[in-house]
């Protein structure tokens, strides 16, 4: 899988290649993939997004739904690059995950709103407050979704202390989920590789 910089169709692996490649590279995503994610509490994870889980994610949905033809790939850059943080900012995908069916279906009832109430804050500055769901809207009066696209914007000065080695909370201040933690130093050495 190359890294661009930007995902087009054209940077992208046809089916054959792409399963080739993924019989030996699967585990090294998988890896990324975990130094980027944070439990934050029992049942809230935030998965880190950047160019590689999301290329991998688009190889993915063209391997399991076998998509071959240019509108259908098209389609599936569409829906997922945007996903990519562009150097100013972090995004995430973030699950919340409760096991028993009856518990998931009361917490998301109890849980409206939490995508507005993450936060990350950088050491020394302000609480940066996500800007959840940019794509459509995942909640309505009765409940909110089991998963949300979250985009956490940072100034330059904050981006900076976090290139530098500030510490970084990531928190949630939802009144039936409040909960903070500090970023472990391994997830934050990756994230601020997202920041230019």
């Amino acid at each position: 899988m190359q890294l661009t910089g930007k995902i087009t169709r054209d940077s992208l692996m046809t089916l054959e290649a792409y399963s080739k490649w993924r019989k030996e590279h699967k585990p090294d995503v998988i890896a990324h993939r975990k130094r980027r994610s944070v439990a934050l509490g029992d049942h809230v994870t935030l998965q880190f997004e950047d160019e590689m889980t999301i290329r991998y994610q688009i190889q993915e949905m063209l391997r399991i739904e076998k998509l071959f033809e240019d509108e259908a790939i098209q389609d599936e850059v569409d829906a997922y690059a945007p996903l990519c943080p562009d150097g100013t900012n972090w995004k995430a995908t973030m699950m919340i995950e409760y096991p028993d069916v009856n518990e998931r279906q009361r917490e998301l009832a109890r849980l409206i709103g939490i995508a507005d109430r993450m936060f990350v804050e950088v050491e020394g500055h302000p609480r940066v407050y996500a800007i959840a769901d940019e794509d459509l809207d995942r909640e309505n009066d009765e409940k909110t979704s089991a998963v949300h696209f979250l985009r956490f914007e940072f100034t330059p000065p904050m981006a900076a202390a976090i290139r530098a080695g500030a510490g970084v909370k990531l928190g949630c201040d939802h009144r039936n989920y409040p909960a903070h933690m500090a970023v472990p130093a391994e997830t934050l050495a990756a994230l601020a590789g997202d920041l230019h």
